[in-house]
């Protein structure tokens, strides 16, 4: 063979690599599906998987994997709702129970089964759940303005509706105190048509409409509903175990209060206010020292805050009614920095934790309950 012939078969040898490298093919890497995907996760019965690690969990700081288990992912329980809210567990029924305050229901998730089942209609508009350190039932009620507890028998125990004669506002949100007391915050949110009993037509939350607050509610305690309209300040109130209520954090202006919690060894309560959250020392009946705790912008995203849950390593995880994307949870340490978020295709209103062992997230969102099991347990009770 000339010497020509074999250089040219051994350039033509040297580029054969080199072309099969080009030609090779490239790994198929998909992209899991989140709420900012296109298309959406699908959430409905029968879909697929979601894949784990969840892309809708988001370490915003690593120390926030160490309350996560990367296997689990969020689950969609139950939809069809019109506002759920204040979901609650309790230990004892091991049972969690939500409202749909638009639409008048109390509802039960029942841990053994999975099964949501009617658990009060009416629920008179029933809002913000909790259970007390004896495991009874604590609710507030749009409709009557005030908050109520149900006994061990059955019956009911009104804890609060006025402040020295004046009738409540709307109760919101609750949070029973180890001491005995129950907290609960009186914003002027409940007193529309469709969360409860409306103003009379001169409280300030009428917005100027007419309504007349009879219609629709023939026969239900029209005696004692009719005619209330909102005219307290907006304050959050310590209801003592013998009766007397007090104000422990009085309203200030622009910072009606919604979400209530305490810290796990009940020095510090934490109110949701004026679009961000505050913290304040307990000193007896009062609060001293009410200072911001975390304004809840993301990314500049205000992630509107609504209810909260404190887990028992201090860290706070509250609700986020803020566009898609940043809607779900967000979650603070004690010391107020950003170090979670969740991703739910809808806006969260409440959450708490539940579970035999207080270790699953349950995420209360505009028309759907979502859960996500953690590794970290919520504070007790309720």
């Amino acid at each position: 063979m000339s010497l020509n012939r074999r250089l040219m078969l051994a350039g033509a040898a040297a580029t054969v690599p080199a072309l099969a490298h080009a030609q090779a093919p490239k790994p198929q890497l998909g992209t899991p599906r989140s709420v900012i995907t296109d298309p959406p996760r699908d959430y409905s019965r029968g879909a697929a998987p979601a894949f784990s690690p969840d892309p809708d969990v988001l370490r915003v700081v690593p120390e926030f994997g160490g309350l996560l288990i990367g296997q689990e992912v969020i689950r969609r329980l139950h939809t069809g709702l019109h506002l759920a809210e204040g979901p609650a567990w309790s230990s004892l029924g091991q049972y969690a129970i939500f409202s749909d305050v638009k639409n008048d229901t109390l509802y039960r998730y029942i841990w053994e089964t999975g099964d949501v089942t009617v658990f009060r209609r009416p629920s008179y508009s029933t809002n913000g759940n909790s259970f007390d350190f004896q495991g009874r039932q604590l609710s507030t009620q749009d409709f009557f303005r005030r908050v109520v507890r149900w006994e061990a028998d059955g019956s009911m125990t009104v804890v609060a509706d006025n402040y020295n004669g004046t009738p409540l506002n709307s109760p919101n949100d609750l949070a029973p105190h180890k001491d005995g007391s129950v907290w609960f915050t009186d914003p002027q949110f409940g007193g529309n048509l469709a969360e409860g009993h409306p103003d009379d037509g001169n409280g300030p939350m009428n917005g100027g409409g007419v309504r007349d607050p009879n219609i629709g509610n023939s026969g239900v305690g029209i005696g004692k509903a009719g005619g209330m309209h909102q005219s307290l300040p907006m304050n959050v109130y310590r209801v003592d175990p013998s009766g007397k209520v007090e104000v422990a954090v009085p309203f200030e202006q622009a910072m009606p209060p919604n979400g209530i919690c305490f810290s796990p060894d009940y020095t510090k309560v934490y109110v949701i206010r004026g679009g961000g959250i505050s913290v304040g020392d307990i000193q007896g009946t009062r609060v001293a020292n009410l200072r911001p705790f975390t304004d809840c912008m993301v990314d500049g995203v205000h992630c509107s805050p609504d209810g909260m849950r404190p887990d028992r390593a201090g860290n706070i995880w509250c609700s986020s009614a803020a566009p898609l994307g940043y809607a779900g949870v967000t979650v603070w340490n004690s010391q107020g920095k950003l170090i979670g978020r969740i991703r739910l295709p809808e806006g969260c209103a409440n959450l708490c934790f539940a579970g035999p062992k207080r270790d699953h997230l349950f995420m209360a969102a505009t028309q759907s309950i979502y859960m996500l099991r953690v590794n970290i347990q919520g504070a007790s009770p309720g």
